[in-house]
């Protein structure tokens, strides 16, 4: 019995031993790939950001870099991630969103090493055709991210139906609306990952929605949508990484590869106008 669990033992540490050299961990970011070109990880939303990577990905591996895209589906975990050394880079978010970030996590040590493209936020709604046809009190959901609403309300203001406190700009938050004389309630706010789902559902009277999400979730975002940022103040998305990277000789290249003809001519020809490569 004695030697039964010994040799039982010894096959269970066997395994295990096994598992743990298996070879390098799918995620894992830096080092080289089989072929001994460099390895890149790169965290992003599905859609564009994931779909703008995979393009570049065949350019990528002509200068002697495999990238490997890992996808995202929310706006928190790429930077925890990254911050983890899990990624190389991520690639989804915002001057104004990353400035929250590294201002709630005192850990995150991070700096974006370029712009890459730009995506108007959109206002839509299944039941009005403009912000002024909204009725006395309607209903308009919002991401509960804060960074965007600087994005949001400048919207509404433009069109004339909220006034905000002067000089707020993209620091906008609701207590900054100073006249609503339609009395909208801006108090709905749920994880930008559900808007589309939400808007496809016909909860509230109009819907703000980042592009990304407008078009992973399937919306016709010219039929649908019945007002958006100007292109003059759309923020760009950025290449994030730790600010221990910013100098990489792999990071420089991926980001000259973004910002290449090649890219641009695809983001122009995929998105039509929804989403905008940074020239």
């Amino acid at each position: 019995m004695k030697k039964l669990f010994a040799l039982f033992i010894i096959a269970l540490l066997t395994v295990s031993l096994a598992a743990c050299g298996s070879g390098e961990e799918k995620g894992s970011s830096g080092g080289e790939s089989k072929d001994g070109n460099k390895k890149l990880v790169v965290g992003a939303s599905a859609v564009p950001h994931a779909e703008v990577l995979e393009e570049a990905k065949p350019l990528l591996a002509e200068k002697g870099i495999d990238l490997e895209v890992q996808v995202f589906t929310d706006y928190v975990l790429p930077n925890v991630t990254l911050k983890d050394k899990e990624l190389d880079a991520n690639y989804f978010q915002t001057p104004g969103y990353l400035a929250l970030q590294m201002e709630e996590n005192k850990d995150f040590d991070f700096v974006s090493v370029g712009e890459i493209h730009q995506e108007p936020i959109g206002i839509y709604s299944k039941k009005y055709d403009s912000l002024e046809d909204l009725p006395d009190g309607a209903k308009i959901i919002m991401s509960d991210s804060f960074s965007d609403h600087g994005r949001i309300l400048p919207i509404f203001e433009k069109a004339g139906v909220i006034k905000l406190k002067e000089g707020v700009g993209a620091n906008a938050r609701v207590e900054d609306i100073v006249e609503n004389p339609k009395n909208l309630d801006f108090t709905t706010l749920i994880e930008a990952k559900l808007l589309a789902s939400s808007f496809e559902s016909g909860e509230g009277d109009a819907v703000a929605i980042n592009t990304n999400y407008a078009l992973e979730g399937g919306i016709n975002i010219k039929e649908d949508g019945i007002a958006f940022e100007g292109s003059d103040v759309v923020p760009a998305n950025l290449v994030v990484v730790r600010s221990e990277d910013k100098t990489r000789e792999e990071i420089k290249t991926l980001v000259e590869v973004l910002k290449s003809k090649e890219i641009q001519d695809f983001i122009q020809e995929k998105y039509q106008g929804a989403v905008i490569s940074v020239q």
